[in-house]
């Protein structure tokens, strides 16, 4: 921002601020953005608190990291650095090792390769998979299905993991994948390090494994003699300082490419320059849980950390059988029973009954003691 010729005021320790007396986060952006601010770039430990303050901010709010949900400018970073070294990105081969559950970038990153149609290797720390709410986005908004991986040539990386190969493919191409038990991985373009996210579940986890480590005899795998190192930073010892001089490392270069890349994301926000949109991304209509209790089931979600000021909120992912995610963190919701709240009567999530009720009218029922509660009766009486 200061690069640019604006200025720029912080709140990175929020013991100063506001929030340290009980200010909601839907409060603080409404004050920061109604007279201080042009734009907001918001870092915060809740997922899903980026989209609750765009619902109430006057001003473009910048996803900056929420909690372990995702970080979509450090995606743009990404690939950046993936098309300036490989120059394209559709078809790529990207391991992503490490940290895959808690990290946020990586969540960030897999979507974009997956809209890039480039081909994604997971090779996890043991315990630290892939979510499955990530992995159910990716079925489907990109039809990718999962399948095994093969990465014996991935030597020491993946000695002690089980990968899975995810790939972006037409529906009708799904079927030729289905009598293959192990995907062969053959040759990797790039290899994406993360840390173990440990102030997001502590090094407890870890007393017994330890963390995965890229080094010097890892990369002499013959499928990773092409493949460019990256990481998101700051690293811990997942990645050994003798990678550094090698050629193949660009995460100091990644980082150095994110400030033009941020600088453009703000220039476009404030509109002194106009970047070629191919198609708008209309958000998924989202409805407001107007009866009963908050169905979401991730405890770092906005809408469990902020329950006094945040309205919870789900959208529809398929009607028969109903499924409903949090708008917020996108977790699947968890419901034993949808209610309809003008006949007062409940369903089972398949029931054919729920397609004729509307959005606004679904209430979603934990068992049959929370649908008496309410008044709502089973379907038929």
């Amino acid at each position: 921002m200061l690069r640019l010729g604006g200025g720029v005021l912080t709140a990175a320790e929020m013991r100063t601020s506001s929030a340290s007396k009980g200010e909601s986060l839907a409060d603080t952006v409404r004050v920061v953005g109604g007279g201080y601010a042009d734009v907001i770039v918001l870092r915060h430990s809740s997922e899903g608190a980026a989209r609750l303050a765009a619902q109430y901010s006057p001003v473009p709010v910048i996803n900056a990291g929420d909690g372990a949900h995702e970080h979509p400018t450090q995606t743009l970073c990404d690939l950046y650095n993936l098309h300036v070294e490989r120059g394209k990105i559709e078809g790529l081969e990207v391991v992503l090792a490490g940290d895959l559950k808690y990290s946020r970038t990586v969540h960030s990153f897999v979507y974009a390769l997956a809209r890039f149609n480039a081909n994604i290797i997971c090779v996890p720390q043991p315990g630290f998979e892939m979510p499955e709410y990530v992995v159910r986005r990716l079925k489907e908004e990109f039809s990718v299905e999962p399948l095994r991986a093969d990465v014996r040539r991935l030597g020491d990386l993946a000695g002690s993991t089980d990968a899975v190969y995810l790939t972006p493919q037409k529906p009708h191409q799904l079927s030729l994948f289905t009598d293959i038990s192990d995907w062969q991985v053959q040759n990797v373009d790039a290899v994406y390090m993360t840390r173990p996210q440990t102030e997001r579940f502590g090094d407890e986890d870890l007393s017994e494994t330890g963390y995965m480590r890229l080094e010097k005899q890892s990369m002499q795998a013959d499928s990773l003699r092409d493949a460019v190192v990256m990481h998101p930073l700051p690293r811990r010892d997942e990645i050994a300082d003798d990678i550094d001089s090698d050629p193949r490392s660009i995460y100091f270069k990644q980082a150095a490419r994110g400030v033009p890349i941020r600088m453009a994301l703000l220039a476009s926000l404030l509109g002194e320059i106009e970047l070629p949109r191919e198609r708008p991304v209309v958000p998924r209509e989202a409805w407001p849980v107007a009866v009963g209790e908050n169905p979401c089931p991730n405890p770092s979600c906005i809408s469990r950390t902020e329950p006094r000021h945040v309205t919870p909120m789900f959208t529809l992912h398929s009607r028969e059988p109903l499924k409903a995610h949090c708008a917020y963190c996108s977790r699947e919701l968890v419901y034993r029973f949808v209610g309809c709240s003008t006949s007062k009567h409940y369903h089972a999530p398949d029931s054919k009954e729920l397609r004729k009720v509307l959005p606004e009218h679904l209430v979603f029922l934990s068992d049959e003691g929370n649908a008496e509660a309410l008044a709502y009766r089973p379907s038929g009486h």
